[in-house]
């Protein structure tokens, strides 16, 4: 399933359509790193994929021109996920930099507007496949990743070894910058709090009440039909 899912899209290196987990049909769906690097090659990829609709999860401040523009017919839609500006914000910029799973489920019960401002976008895109990015694609874009999948009834095994799958696919670019293996670092990090990758995402799948946790915080029963319609075809 793994292999099915992994895309080759010239310029990035974390690109996986999430088909196939849960109730999730191949093409619904990809996430990736930043699009920054995508080749003319690689957008066409994505473009025979069925990609009609990006949902960036940067901040604005992060956004620097693609290497090659996103071709026309292919819409860009802003959902920051990073309250920036927030006590939450300071406080986790100190703590992990929002670069660990550990501040997911704080995230979620503090600033929930933002989560469900990105499946909103997911939600309402136009026909075609949604690919949804932060940086790196790790763990922004594993937040979200994490919603769908729960709401599309994927075990916590699947949701914990699509996240892994970032710091495999991701390792390259790390080692052409110099930075430290990630998995070693956040794994570290993580052992310091008494926690690990594991465990740390199990029990945010876990707290997650779907799609109660959705309608509760502002996403339409409208939207969910929309989402789940997507997701599913």
């Amino acid at each position: 399933m793994t292999v099915h899912r992994e895309l080759a899209w010239d310029g990035c290196v974390n690109v996986r359509d999430l088909g196939g987990l849960g109730k999730i049909s191949r093409g619904a769906v990809v996430r990736m790193e930043a699009p920054t690097h995508l080749s003319e090659r690689g957008w066409a990829a994505a473009w025979g994929h069925g990609v009609r609709t990006v949902v960036d999860l940067r901040n604005s401040d992060e956004i620097v021109p693609n290497r090659v523009p996103t071709p026309p017919g292919i819409t860009t839609v802003r959902a920051p996920l990073d309250p920036v500006g927030t006590p939450f914000y300071e406080h986790w910029m100190e703590i992990d930099r929002l670069a660990s799973p550990l501040y997911f489920p704080v995230l979620l019960a503090e600033h929930p507007e933002l989560v469900i401002n990105a499946v909103r976008a997911v939600a309402n895109a136009a026909p075609g496949c949604v690919v949804f990015h932060c940086a790196g694609g790790k763990d922004r874009t594993g937040l979200l990743a994490l919603v769908l999948l729960a709401l599309a009834g994927a075990t916590p095994e699947d949701i914990i070894a699509d996240y892994l799958l970032t710091y495999h696919r991701m390792k390259q670019r790390f080692d052409e910058l110099g930075v430290r293996d990630q998995l070693t670092a956040v794994s570290e990090f993580l052992a310091e709090h008494g926690t690990t990758i594991e465990n740390s995402l199990t029990s945010t799948v876990e707290s997650l009440t779907m799609p109660e946790f959705l309608l509760e915080n502002g996403l339409s029963e409208t939207e969910l039909a929309a989402l789940l319609t997507r997701l599913a075809t």
